[in-house]
């Protein structure tokens, strides 16, 4: 499933709080981004297309909740990045990052951290 970075902003206020009503996600967005309601119940049919989110009749509005959990959305984008840039392997992206200087000392130390639990 593709969620676009618009979409995934939406997906973010459903997994912090669900159910919330299309008036609920553009206050929750207020503070980030200035989507007007129609740019936020545009989202919310795309994602209820793709299946991301279900929709519930709540009197004269709809009450969205995420079907597609943050955890399969973070594997499934993970993956898709992994194998576009670093034919799936994880040492490439991580050497990457280093040769940038993108790694504090609390990065390496949490990867040496991994590494020894897999070495267990």
């Amino acid at each position: 499933m593709q969620i676009s970075e618009a979409e995934s902003i939406v997906m973010e206020a459903l997994w912090n709080e669900s159910p919330l009503s299309a008036e609920d996600v553009v206050a929750v967005l207020a503070g980030d981004r200035q989507w007007q309601e129609a740019t936020v119940k545009t989202l919310l049919n795309r994602l209820l297309g793709k299946g991301a989110i279900a929709a519930e009749k709540d009197g004269r509005r709809y009450l969205y909740r995420p079907v597609l959990t943050r955890d399969d959305y973070v594997a499934s984008e993970s993956k898709t990045l992994l194998d576009r840039l670093f034919n799936g392997r994880v040492a490439p992206l991580v050497q990457h990052f280093s040769e940038r200087k993108k790694l504090s000392k609390k990065d390496i130390a949490e990867l040496k951290r991994l590494i020894e639990d897999l070495d267990r």
